[in-house]
């Protein structure tokens, strides 16, 4: 066995589960919302919703906004929520105004320091994860949002009951609304592809053909988090034979088998 390092090292960490703006894969459908969304923040106020199931892409939408727009405005994004209501409004005060507030702040406080602090431009506020916040701090937000104090994104995982977007009251405050679906086939394909390429592993890029396409969206359901997991997956399996037993490995399309192997290892289909 030799100690050398694998030809698939290199695109099996390509597919890392990870949220950095550097792996943004440019497709269509994810471009136009994309799009759709940078327009949308520069529009009057009221609330900015972008929704959509867990592996979506929507905490990437939201740091490549982030990445685009901090050199022009003011932009913050809050990627963990901060559910107590005084360590937020601590946050806001310090990242929007430069005010450390000692003590526990609340929202009527917090009211009072922005109104003496009000500058021309509106800041915009990205809140990733925003399920996961009270619903009494949401309820302040929204306020906040019809304050013209600040402007919110606000980015919620799609769930059955959604009781959060159904409010009426909520969503007459929203500006625009924004869902991220699951990928086709083709954009699946174009996604691993382009991610490969990016890196200048165009062998690899190569490898996956429709039919290889095809089986991933099938058991990924077209999630780009669940695609992600099982395309590392088979880059292992091609490190562990390329490094034991290369004379099995079929280097110019990836085989259903290994495929189906990556899928049970990761646990997206039952042996």
């Amino acid at each position: 066995m030799s100690n050398s390092v694998s030809i698939y090292e290199k695109p099996k960490m390509v597919f890392l589960d990870t949220v950095d703006v550097k792996n943004y894969v440019n497709i269509d459908r994810a471009s136009t919302l994309y799009q759709s969304l940078k327009e949308s923040v520069q529009k009057p106020l009221k609330m900015i919703l972008l929704f959509g199931k867990p592996g979506t892409g929507k905490s990437m939408l939201l740091l490549k906004l982030h990445s685009d727009l901090s050199d022009k405005q003011k932009i913050y994004l809050y990627s963990t929520p901060l559910i107590d209501e005084s360590e937020f409004f601590k946050s806001l005060a310090t990242d929007l105004f430069h005010v450390r507030y000692e003590g526990a702040l609340n929202f009527t406080q917090f009211v009072k320091i922005a109104k003496s602090c009000k500058s021309q431009s509106v800041p915009i506020i990205l809140l990733d994860e925003a399920q996961l916040y009270p619903s009494e701090l949401m309820e302040k937000i929204r306020l906040l949002s019809d304050s013209r104090i600040v402007k919110f994104v606000i980015v919620l995982h799609k769930t059955e009951k959604e009781d959060l977007i159904a409010k009426e009251h909520f969503q007459t405050r929203i500006w625009e609304s924004i869902e991220l679906e699951n990928a086709s086939s083709n954009e699946i394909k174009a996604y691993i592809q382009k991610k490969l390429m990016k890196e200048n592993c165009f062998d690899s890029a190569n490898m996956f053909t429709d039919k290889a396409a095809n089986l991933i969206h099938k058991i990924t359901n077209g999630n780009y988090r669940d695609t992600n997991k099982l395309v590392h997956s088979v880059f292992e399996i091609y490190e562990w034979y390329d490094m034991n037993q290369p004379y099995k490995l079929n280097r110019v399309m990836i085989p259903h088998k290994i495929i189906e192997m990556a899928a049970i290892a990761t646990g997206l289909i039952n042996a």
